[in-house]
């Protein structure tokens, strides 16, 4: 409860005001790290996200499954198959959010209420029977002093505090969701592109999360007083009746199986649900990076096939663990934990260079008490850090091969001129006027000398128009716009491109623009496999067959009737 109140609900506070598109921790990460760097973290990050969000939806599911088939009355239909309902929960849920995704939501929201109220019920019953018996309480007490002094007792507490962390999984969930929450009248005049913080999405973000927390605070130390005193050791264990339903147990033995019933009903509910908020939480979070930064298919963009890919994948993972809410709860607490230690992290160096020092320091604290537990985790369930790992590395592979299919897209949302000048004279290039000569140096010298080459070895007569591109410092991003300008050099015109993230990319945007007569390229004849790295890499590389190839690819999607442009390519 400490941890909760004092740990994870300030750092999550800090998250909410600097991360409220929806992208959570991560995208403070990724911020600071700029580059390969910060999207290689951003990637490693996602993949035990996605450990989390869909081990979140599985064992939920198993888990709802599990009181299903223990309730007496479901027993007799439902059998032992685990699996088989498991399964079919997970196929509800996703049929849910192809329905509509505010649908489920608010589907959501509409069974937590009732789940907390026969929450509250059960265990008031359970207080009432303590109070009836002070045996309870005294046998209880007289165990715990059996077993040592209270500062041995907190010890040991904080020993097996790891083993707690599941209950901490909502917290990046809910600053995933935060596109969702209403800002009232404080963000009616908001829009996302004047870049200012919506202040009253991030002050009700903050205020679910105080209210989420104080709530899980209450209701764990009260469910974990009532069934530690009123059930038995032999319950617990894990064949036991009360083996992951200690209250569902107490509510068919206080209150009688129609009410218990009706509380599984409820459990069962919420816990599909559980999975909504994890989905939820991955429909926002993944479009937001892999197609931006060029690795997944444009279609993971959208939700209705982005909910089936995942439903996949929770069948796949199901049908992996057979449905057992144990064998996952170490990969899901690994991702919990890793989550909050970024966000922790991410917290504390957003607050020093903000020269907060006492949050910063306070924060960093918090940072050792989350990186302890996520140790002490993989220590104790190396199953955990394996199957975020698995995930990571699926994830990264699956990156990489997408980003290079992609890469051969034209890659340039759009391009400007820097100034008057270059927009006049740009008409006076377009539609079969020039002939297109990249080169690899902007001086007049090496214009000179590419012209006297072309025009000894091919019939041409000019103009011609000399293109030079300036890549961007951070060509680890997919896209980016382009500035030009361009200038009168004789009866010839010289572009300067800015921003570029490809030189063969560029150069093929820049081509189908102004359509050309024909295109002079450069053959560097290197090593194809290390140019081909380093085009995807650093966007050079080889450069005229990778225009060819680009091109070629564009022309295939969008077929015109007019004539293309001839490509020659030379060797340097």
């Amino acid at each position: 409860m400490l941890v909760t109140l004092f740990g994870a609900l300030p750092v999550y506070a800090q998250v909410a005001g600097r991360s409220y598109a929806g992208q959570g921790s991560i995208a403070m990460l990724e911020n600071l790290l700029s580059g390969w760097k910060g999207k290689g973290l951003v990637l490693v990050l996602l993949g035990f996200a996605a450990t989390d969000f869909v081990i979140t939806m599985t064992l939920s599911a198993a888990d709802a499954a599990k009181h299903a088939i223990e309730n007496p009355l479901f027993h007799p239909v439902l059998g032992d198959h685990q699996i088989l309902v498991t399964l079919l929960i997970l196929a509800v849920l996703a049929a849910v959010f192809l329905k509509g995704f505010h649908e489920a939501i608010g589907l959501a929201a509409v069974a937590a209420v009732p789940y907390l109220v026969l929450n509250l019920i059960v265990l008031g019953r359970g207080a009432l029977e303590v109070i009836t018996q002070p045996a309870l309480l005294s046998d209880w007490r007289s165990v715990l002093a059996a077993k040592g002094s209270f500062p041995l007792l907190i010890a040991g507490a904080m020993l097996v505090f790891p083993k707690l962390a599941l209950g901490l999984s909502g917290f990046e969930t809910g600053v995933t969701v935060m596109p969702l929450i209403d800002g009232g009248e404080a963000d009616r005049g908001h829009s996302p592109r004047t870049g200012g913080r919506p202040t009253g999405r991030v002050a009700n973000t903050r205020k679910l999360l105080v209210i989420a927390a104080i709530i899980m605070s209450i209701m764990l130390i009260l469910s974990s007083f009532v069934t530690t005193l009123l059930i038995e050791p032999a319950d617990y264990a894990a064949d036991g009746k009360a083996s992951g339903r200690a209250i569902a147990f107490l509510a068919h033995r206080y209150l009688g199986h129609g009410f218990g019933t009706v509380y599984d009903v409820s459990t069962i509910l919420i816990l599909g649900l559980a999975g909504a908020s994890a989905m939820a939480g991955l429909l926002h979070l993944i479009p937001r990076y892999l197609p931006r930064f060029g690795m997944a298919p444009q279609w993971a963009a959208l939700s209705r096939p982005l909910v089936l890919a995942l439903f996949a994948v929770d069948v796949v993972i199901t049908l992996i663990f057979r449905a057992d809410v144990e064998a996952q709860s170490g990969a899901y607490a690994t991702g919990v934990l890793v989550l909050i230690l970024s966000a922790a992290f991410a917290a504390t160096l957003t607050l020093w260079r903000e020269r907060r020092w006492a949050l910063a320091f306070y924060t960093g604290i918090l940072c050792l008490v989350f990186a302890y537990t996520l140790l002490d985790n993989c220590v104790e369930r190396p199953d955990g850090l394996i199957i975020g790992t698995i995930f990571t590395v699926i994830l990264m592979l699956v990156c990489a091969v997408s980003r290079s299919i992609r890469s051969v897209e034209l890659r340039i949302p759009h391009g400007h001129f820097v100034d008057a000048e270059s927009a006049r004279l740009g008409p006076e290039t377009r539609g079969k006027k020039v002939h297109l000569v990249p080169t690899p140096r902007s001086t007049a010298e090496a214009r000179r000398q590419k012209k006297a080459e072309i025009v000894r070895h091919y019939n041409v007569r000019g103009p011609f128009a000399f293109l030079h591109v300036n890549l961007l410092d951070n060509r680890s991003e997919f896209s980016a716009p382009l500035e030009v300008s361009l200038r009168k050099e004789g009866d010839d015109y010289v572009a300067e491109v800015y921003g570029a993230i490809a030189i063969a990319n560029t150069i093929a945007f820049v081509s189908e623009v102004i359509d050309p007569i024909s295109i002079f390229i450069g053959l560097t004849r290197r090593e194809l496999m290390a140019q081909a790295a380093r085009y995807l890499v650093f966007g050079e590389g080889e450069t005229g067959l990778m225009v060819y190839t680009i091109l070629l690819r564009y022309w295939e999607q969008t077929p015109e009737e007019d004539v293309r442009p001839l490509i020659f390519l030379m060797s340097d």
